[in-house]
């Protein structure tokens, strides 16, 4: 099982990103997959996840994200829009195998991939 993220960068307030989580060893289809951020000397909060055709955001980013996913590509894309400084952060995928619904609890979930950093900055 892996998973892998990337797609990060540094862009201007306002601007927008695509990142990537890369998995391979599962089935998208029967798991739920969470994309969590972690900003220095703050703890790793969930950011949305996509589990049984059902998409979940955090209020923080709701408006302002869409996850989807390619399955021929075993890959889950989040798109973030209008980000803010506050947006900055490392930002990781997780997979939830059993339960697996939707949870924001990162101690729920069975396997991380490297995170990805995302700056907001002018």
């Amino acid at each position: 099982v892996q998973l892998q993220a990337s797609g990060g960068g540094l862009v201007q307030p306002g601007g927008s990103l695509r990142l990537s989580c890369a998995t391979s060893g599962f089935t998208l289809d029967y798991y739920a997959i969470g994309w969590f951020r972690q900003a220095p000397g703050k703890e790793r909060e969930g950011v949305s996840c996509f589990s049984d055709g059902r998409t979940y955001y955090a209020d923080s980013v709701k408006g302002r994200i869409a996850i989807s996913r390619d399955n021929a590509k075993n890959t889950i894309y989040l798109q973030m829009n209008s980000l803010q400084p506050e947006d900055t952060a490392v930002y990781y995928c997780a997979a939830r195998f059993w339960p697996n619904d939707c949870s924001w609890h990162p101690e729920d979930y069975d396997s991380w991939g490297r995170g990805t950093q995302v700056t907001v900055s002018s």
